[in-house]
């Protein structure tokens, strides 16, 4: 079994014993992108057809926001695309994009995960989560610290949703944010690396 096998998040609550609440815990304040990315990010989509395929949603409109934002932690953390995890036998497979510690070992290495990135296949947000829980679930038991916080994102790239496994609870933030609205989305991201990495403050 691997995580794309998981199609809802009922099946990973049932499977792994999670309770499910829905509330707000991003703590965002709203973030200006800085002119050059906003540049880029607007000449994409009057350019290329973001939307004509996932791979597309993917390097056009996920990888862009999440670079920008990951690049003030780039020192401490590392930031991988389409790196194979594994647990167990049921826990296996491919997050889009994760964040992890930095391993000693170099950049080669996965350090401890804290936050897993899916996209949200064919605009379904179910199924998306029911592949970032699985993952998450999978981070939370490799670091073998259930008390520390793993958090996930699903986004088809407009639409970005978000949420946080502490020991058997897994809160989806009630709030969701979408690329129409840079600075809230900005935000949103930033404040959710802020609290996986422990760094407090924003952009400059």
């Amino acid at each position: 079994m691997a995580f794309s096998d998981f199609k809802t998040e009922a099946e990973v609550q049932e499977q792994f014993g999670i309770t499910s609440v829905e509330e707000n815990f991003v703590e965002r304040e709203a973030a200006n992108p800085p002119a050059h990315f906003l540049h880029d990010f607007e000449l994409a989509q009057e350019s290329i057809d973001v939307l004509a395929s996932e791979s597309a949603r993917c390097h056009a409109l996920i990888y862009p926001i999440l670079w920008e934002c990951y690049k003030a932690y780039i020192e401490d953390y590392a930031l991988w695309i389409g790196k194979s995890i594994t647990y167990d036998e049921t826990l296996t497979g491919t997050p889009d994009y994760f964040v992890s510690t930095r391993s000693p070992l170099g950049k080669r290495v996965v350090g401890a995960p804290l936050v897993m990135m899916v996209e949200a296949k064919r605009n379904d947000f179910e199924v998306g989560w029911g592949q970032c829980l699985a993952e998450m679930v999978a981070a939370q038991k490799i670091n073998d610290d259930a008390g520390c916080p793993v958090y996930g994102i699903v986004s088809d790239g407009r639409l970005w949703e978000f949420g946080r496994l502490v020991g058997d609870v897994f809160i989806r933030n009630r709030t969701l944010y979408t690329a129409d609205d840079l600075p809230e989305l900005f935000g949103a991201v930033e404040a959710i690396f802020r609290s996986a990495m422990g760094k407090g403050g924003g952009r400059a």
